[in-house]
C-alpha cells in the first residue's frame, strides 16, 4: 500500500500557513447576493429615494425658521434665533382657536360622511351582477375624481348662484326665495363636505373593490349553502374581508385631520363667511405669503404638523389594540 509523505520546506524557509477566509456576516452576506441578485430593482429604486431626500427630508431642515426671526438678508441659518416667540404669538392670536375648531370640525365633517360613503358604494358595486349597469355606475361615481378642484369649486358657485344658480332656481319654482349658500356661514362646511364626497367617493370605493376581489369565493359559498342572506354575507364576509383596508385608510385620514386642504377652502371662501372658512391652511398662506411673516407661517405649519402625527400615533394605536390591524403591522 502506497504511502502518503508530508511535502517539507526546503531548508531555511519557514512553512507557510494556509490563508483563513474572513468569514462574512449572514446579514452582510445574504445583502450582496441580494444586491447581485436584483440589482435592477434596487436601480429603479435609487430614483424616487434621490427625490425623497432632495425635496421631502432636506427641505425638513429648514423648519428650524420657525424658532428664528427671518431676515431675508441673512439667510435662514443666519437669521436671529427667537426660540418659541414665534409659536407664543400664534397661541395668544385672538384667532387662534376659531382656527383650530374650524379645521377641526371640517376635517371631522369630512371623514364621517366620505368614509362610510365610499364602503356602502363598494358593497353595492360588489353585488351588482349586470356587467354594463356595474360599469356605468363606476364611471360616473369615479369620473369627479380627475376633474380638478379650480373647476369643481367653479362648478358650486355656478350652481349655488343666488340669481342663477339651479338650485334656487328649483327653490323659486316652489315659491322659496333665493338663498345666498356661499355667503351663509352656516353652510360653508356643508357645502365642502359634500361636494368633496362627491369628488372622492368613486376612487375610495375602487380601493375597498380591489380588497373585496381578495375575499375568497368559497367563504360565500359556505354561507350561501348555510342559507345566509345576501346581507348576512355583507356583514360576516365581505366587511370582515375589507377591514384591514379600511381601518389602514381610516388611520391615514384622521391622521391628516388638521391638515385638510388649503386649495378649495381658499376658493371657496368669501368675506361673509370667513368666521367657519378661514382654517390653518389659509392662515398660513395669508401670513406667510401675503404679509411676508415666514416665521410666523412656518411656526404655525409645523405646529400643524405636530399635531397630525400625534393624531396619527393614537389613531394606529387604538386601531391596533381594537381590531389587531395598523400601519405598521
Amino acid at each position: 500500500m502506497a504511502t502518503l509523505t508530508s511535502v517539507r520546506p526546503p531548508a531555511g524557509e519557514t512553512p507557510r500557513r494556509p490563508r483563513k477566509r474572513r468569514r462574512e456576516r449572514p446579514g452582510i452576506a445574504g445583502l450582496r447576493r441580494s444586491l447581485s441578485r436584483h440589482w435592477t430593482l434596487y436601480l429603479l429604486m435609487v430614483v424616487p429615494l434621490v427625490w425623497f431626500a432632495v425635496f421631502k427630508y432636506i427641505p425638513m431642515s429648514n423648519a428650524v425658521l420657525a424658532f428664528k426671526s427671518f431676515n431675508v438678508t441673512k439667510g435662514i441659518w443666519g437669521s436671529q434665533w427667537v426660540g418659541w416667540q414665534n409659536f407664543e404669538l400664534f397661541f395668544h392670536n385672538p384667532v387662534f382657536w376659531n382656527l383650530v375648531k374650524n379645521t377641526f370640525l371640517l376635517s371631522v365633517y369630512t371623514v364621517a360622511a366620505s368614509f362610510p360613503i365610499a364602503i356602502i358604494l363598494a358593497l353595492a358595486l360588489n353585488e351588482i351582477r349586470n356587467g354594463l349597469f356595474k360599469r356605468t355606475v363606476q364611471l360616473v361615481t369615479y369620473a369627479p375624481y380627475f376633474i380638478s378642484t379650480v373647476v369643481v369649486v367653479s362648478m358650486t358657485i355656478l350652481v349655488l348662484s343666488p340669481r342663477l344658480g339651479i338650485v334656487n332656481e328649483g327653490l323659486g319654482f316652489f315659491g322659496v326665495p333665493g338663498i345666498d349658500f356661499l355667503g351663509n356661514p352656516d353652510y360653508f362646511r356643508h357645502i365642502y363636505v359634500w361636494s368633496d364626497v362627491w369628488q372622492t367617493t368613486g376612487y375610495s370605493a375602487v380601493i375597498y373593490l380591489a380588497a373585496l376581489s381578495g375575499i375568497d369565493p368559497a367563504l360565500h359559498e359556505s354561507a350561501r349553502i348555510d342559507g345566509a342572506t345576501r346581507l348576512q354575507r355583507i356583514r360576516h364576509v365581505d366587511l370582515p374581508g375589507i377591514m384591514p383596508t379600511a381601518v389602514i385608510i381610516l388611520v391615514l385620514a384622521v391622521g391628516n385631520i388638521m391638515a385638510i386642504g388649503f386649495e378649495k377652502a381658499f376658493l371657496l371662501q368669501n368675506p361673509l363667511n370667513l368666521s367657519e372658512s378661514e382654517i390653518i391652511a389659509t392662515y398660513v398662506y395669508k401670513t406667510g405669503l401675503l404679509n411676508a411673516d415666514f416665521s410666523g407661517a412656518t411656526a404655525v405649519g409645523l405646529f400643524n404638523s405636530v399635531i397630525n402625527l400625534v393624531l396619527l400615533l393614537m389613531v394606529n394605536a387604538v386601531a391596533k389594540r381594537i381590531t389587531g390591524n395598523g400601519l405598521w403591522s
